[in-house]
């Protein structure tokens, strides 16, 4: 074994990781990996989507625990420790099924993220700004982008710092978590003793296809990221035992603060009154009128006194926690497209380690640029309708997320096959049964999020179409999932074949 390789990494790693590697820095902890983790499968930017379809919602969400939610979280913990480089992901599928692939995969894998920041996210914070310090009146287009800028450049700020500070983003994040969804159950206990909540039948919360189809797909996006942390592996502390520790904890407490808080609105709102973009914000302006404010017969809800107070709070607890939402996936995504750039799956220009921060400075600043081109263009192509925005990004990244899965799931069966002597402090049962059950829930998925209903009634209203979007404009939805993940995966092509030269070094370097 070469002098500073590691148990893990294969013969043939390039003598340019061993170089971006020494830059890393050991700062990721045990509860910093847990924090990590609640930050990235807990957010709340789609829980309105979830908690519009209505009390079936809640089954399908404890459904997918079940059959997703738990297997994945076993899938990645083997990875994980079994091979817990720094790449996390784009090593397991590289390992598994070669550079090619694991360069479309980790493409596919980190510009999702840019376009979720740039997209979804920001969109969603605009909305909780202007819900609950503009009286719910749009910004201006000089303003919009002025907000949302700002949000896109202080995440991409916190990714570039050193895991030493910017892990702290993370930790803020998750308990700004706790007290906002446990705060808002908590209202929704003393609303429904004061005003009383809508009732369920049994029969409401029996399973249908088209609920099957419009939820298994975002609530998958939803249960997917264990393996984040594990692209920085090389900065965790302990990363064998940590893993682990930090997926079955943060598993339980995902599922707990999703239920609570979609049963919330549930019980709260009518289901005709919730939509994907301002149904849980505006769950929490109703049921805060407990503390100061009315609900009028309408269902206009006005705040006063503590009521707006205690709004305005949970709306900087919002745009905090879909910031660091964003943060996390991004410092994780970034981390392994640089890996990829020092292994010869991307451009050699993308896989630097700043000796400065000991972070991927380089892909961290592509990713803010891609983040505003993206709130541009989105913003340009849907008229500035931040309905329509947040349905065509949101679907675009949760397909764009979900297919580079494709890679990942099958990788543990792979892995066992192909590296069978390999320490493994933790096995996951049945893998074979895990990879092949994960994988076809996900190739459904992405079918479905490109093409809802595709088997059925394709973007039939009330029970396809995405939110802001008609029968009519079915094809125009379709172009802007399908071409874009096209250009996705051909870019990804692209970043192999410039990876040549580090490839060809590396070939020569062991002759």
């Amino acid at each position: 074994m070469a002098a500073g390789q590691t148990a893990f990494e294969p013969a043939d790693a390039p003598a340019a990781a061993q170089t971006e590697r020494q830059k890393l820095r050991k700062h990721f902890g045990r509860f910093d990996i847990l924090f990590f983790l609640l930050c990235t499968i807990v957010g709340v930017d789609t829980i309105g989507t979830v908690a519009s379809s209505g009390a079936e919602a809640f089954t399908w969400l404890i459904v997918l625990a079940v059959v997703f939610f738990i297997p994945s979280a076993l899938l990645i913990a083997e990875l994980g420790a079994a091979f817990p480089e720094e790449g996390g992901p784009y090593i397991w599928t590289s390992r598994a099924f070669g550079r090619l692939a694991g360069a479309v995969n980790n493409f596919l894998y980190w510009i999702t993220n840019p376009v979720w920041l740039g997209g979804t996210l920001a969109v969603a914070a605009v909305t909780a700004f202007t819900t609950f310090f503009n009286d719910g009146k749009d910004l201006s287009t000089p303003a919009f982008y002025a907000f949302a800028l700002v949000f896109i450049w202080v995440g991409v700020l916190a990714a570039i710092l050193s895991f030493d500070v910017g892990k702290w983003i993370p930790t803020i994040g998750a308990w700004s978590r706790f007290v906002l969804l446990g705060f808002f159950t908590l209202t929704v206990v003393v609303y429904g003793i004061k005003h009383g909540l809508h009732g369920f039948g049994l029969g409401d919360f029996s399973p249908t296809y088209a609920g099957f189809v419009g939820l298994v797909p975002v609530l998958m996006f939803n249960y997917v990221g264990f393996e984040l942390p594990n692209t920085a592996g090389d900065e965790m502390t302990d990363a064998q035992k940590d893993v682990p520790f930090a997926i079955f904890r943060s598993a339980a407490l995902s599922v707990l603060l999703y239920a609570l808080p979609i049963l919330g609105i549930l019980l709260v709102l009518p289901v005709k009154a919730i939509t994907g973009l301002g149904g849980f914000l505006d769950a929490i302006r109703q049921v805060f009128t407990v503390y100061g404010g009315n609900v009028a017969a309408d269902g206009t809800v006005t705040s006063s006194g503590a009521g707006t107070v205690l709004g305005d709070i949970a709306a900087i607890l919002f745009i905090l926690t879909v910031l660091s939402s964003g943060v996390t996936w991004v410092m994780g995504s970034d981390r392994a497209l640089a890996v990829s750039g020092y292994d010869g799956a991307a451009p050699r220009f993308l896989g630097v380690i700043s000796s400065r921060f000991g972070t991927p400075v380089r892909v961290n600043i592509l990713s803010g640029l891609v983040s505003t081109l993206v709130l541009v263009l989105a913003h340009q192509l849907t008229n500035g309708s931040a309905a329509k925005l947040f349905g065509a990004v949101l679907g675009l990244a949760i397909s764009t997320t979900l297919i580079s899965y494709l890679g990942i799931f099958p990788a543990l069966a792979v892995l066992r096959y192909k590296a069978p002597d390999v320490p493994r402090p933790y096995k996951a049962p049945f893998p074979r049964t895990i990879s092949v059950v994960l994988t076809v829930l996900i190739l459904f998925a992405s079918v479905q999020l490109i093409a809802p209903g595709l088997g059925d009634h394709w973007f039939k209203k009330d029970e396809y179409a995405v939110d802001g979007w008609t029968h009519a404009e079915r094809w125009q939805y379709l172009l802007t999932e399908a071409v874009p993940l096209a250009v996705f995966i051909l870019l990804g092509v692209l970043f192999w074949a410039l990876g040549k030269p580090t490839r060809t070094a590396n070939s020569l370097a062991k002759e």
